[in-house]
């Protein structure tokens, strides 16, 4: 009928799959704060366990570490374990987000806004 419309069909597609998106990314938000990632240094001596938003929610230490005074060794250790969960993390959430990108049609490297 409207020949000259045909160009806001399109647009009406578009704006429900904007709507869509929203919906799922507010759901993923949602669901990062359930998704757990474990970080590790010297060899699983210290263990970081932190959200896939990236908080840390436990720390492991195993007591064989402090032995003598290598308190600055320690602190180490504990650095780079949750600098590992947080990297996990970080790569757990993008993982999560191509997921649904791609479920959208979307191309799977593009980068969305938390």
């Amino acid at each position: 009928m409207f020949k000259g419309l045909g160009g806001l069909g399109d647009m009406a597609g578009m704006m429900k799959k904007a709507q869509e998106m929203q919906g799922k990314m507010a759901q993923l938000q949602e669901d990062m704060h359930g998704i757990l990632v474990e970080g590790s240094s010297g060899a699983g001596l210290v263990k970081a366990t932190c959200t896939a938003k990236g908080e840390l929610k436990t720390l492991d230490i195993d007591s064989s570490i402090f032995n003598g005074d290598d308190k600055e060794v320690v602190e180490d250790l504990i650095l780079a374990a949750i600098k590992d969960a947080q990297t996990k993390a970080s790569e757990r959430a993008q993982e999560e987000m191509s997921k649904l990108t791609e479920g959208l049609g979307l191309p799977a490297d593009m980068k969305l806004p938390f």
